[in-house]
């Protein structure tokens, strides 16, 4: 049976990590293939875009989609870090998403709600009982 919490557990693990391997690699895209500086750079992407301390966010959103997709695939405070991302890619999708339609191909906000859907799953349902969350409460 579909419902069975087996089954659960093993979709929000798929999902955690699935989530995880695509945060870590955006984050490591805008710091080490794409660069932070320079005229191409992420900062420089994020003051076209009027983001406020472009700095500051560019540098923030890398490091929190790479630690946070890692703690997400670890299953370590996974409502909260799962939470905090949702607000930065809200953020992110009013940036640079929203005034360019629904597809991605156009710059549009498909992504990012897919990403802003699956990480409101994973507050509402937790990580699951393959999660280091799981784990670490099981001791207190």
């Amino acid at each position: 049976m579909i419902n069975h919490p087996a089954f659960r557990d093993a979709a929000l693990l798929f999902l955690r990590v699935a989530l995880g391997v695509i945060l870590i690699a955006h984050g490591w895209d805008q710091v080490f293939m794409t660069g932070m500086s320079g005229p191409e750079g992420t900062i420089a992407y994020f003051q076209s875009l009027n983001v406020p301390q472009p700095e500051f966010s560019a540098w923030g959103m890398a490091v929190a989609q790479m630690v946070g997709g890692a703690m997400l695939i670890a299953g370590i405070l996974t409502p909260a870090v799962a939470g905090l991302l949702a607000v930065l890619f809200i953020a992110a999708g009013y940036f640079a998403h929203v005034g360019h339609g629904v597809f991605v191909q156009d710059g549009g906000f498909e992504f990012v709600l897919l990403i802003v859907v699956s990480l409101f799953i994973i507050v509402v349902f937790g990580p699951g009982r393959a999660s280091l969350d799981k784990a670490l409460t099981r001791f207190s």
